[in-house]
């Protein structure tokens, strides 16, 4: 059983981690946790409160596969929780990291992202931290996924989710047939 644990800070926003979550659990029996600074509820952009599993403090890597860094506006503010050392050891120890939107900033802020392919929702988001990976910045508008670090911009919940799946050698008919549900949305006539 694939164990995740998507870190949520107050004002996260919603629909950025909602699919990886609920594909996961709902499909491929993830054991899906939240956690969030000091373990306590946190309140998304949409008005959604989540009470937390677990507090970002009580995170035990050896109990984990997959760390995902939900996008909100506290990582560009003194606000954020500084998990940069948690999301460091977790990339040593080749445990999937993941990050979108304003959740890549952590990544950066880590180092993880210094030396491999990545994006988020500018290269200007991510250049504002003086990070080693300015060279590695792929200006797309879907996930990105090297050496077991997936990275998207916040407007790409469905790349993501499928970057973290294809990460962890799941490529079904399961996520075939998900993602084409979601394209066919794209495929309205204007």
């Amino acid at each position: 059983m694939t164990r995740a644990i998507t870190i949520l800070t107050e004002n996260f926003s919603d629909w950025e981690t909602a699919l990886i979550n609920s594909a996961g659990r709902a499909y491929y029996g993830f054991d899906t946790r939240f956690a969030t600074p000091s373990g306590s509820p946190v309140t998304s952009s949409g008005g959604m409160v989540v009470s937390p599993h677990l507090a970002l403090e009580a995170i035990q890597l050896d109990a984990l596969d997959l760390l995902i860094v939900c996008g909100g506006t506290i990582w560009r503010t003194d606000q954020a929780p500084n998990i940069a050392a948690l999301v460091a050891a977790a990339h040593e120890r080749n445990i999937i990291v993941a990050g979108i939107c304003d959740g890549t900033r952590v990544l950066a802020q880590s180092g993880v992202l210094d030396h491999l392919r990545h994006t988020s929702n500018s290269a200007e988001n991510l250049a504002e931290l003086n990070y080693g990976g300015a060279a590695y910045y792929q200006d797309v508008p879907y996930a990105v996924a090297d050496q077991r670090v997936v990275t998207a911009p916040g407007t790409a919940p469905v790349s993501f989710m499928a970057e973290i799946l294809r990460t962890l050698g799941i490529s079904d008919e399961n996520l075939k047939a998900y993602l084409a549900m979601h394209a066919a949305e794209h495929s309205k006539p204007a």
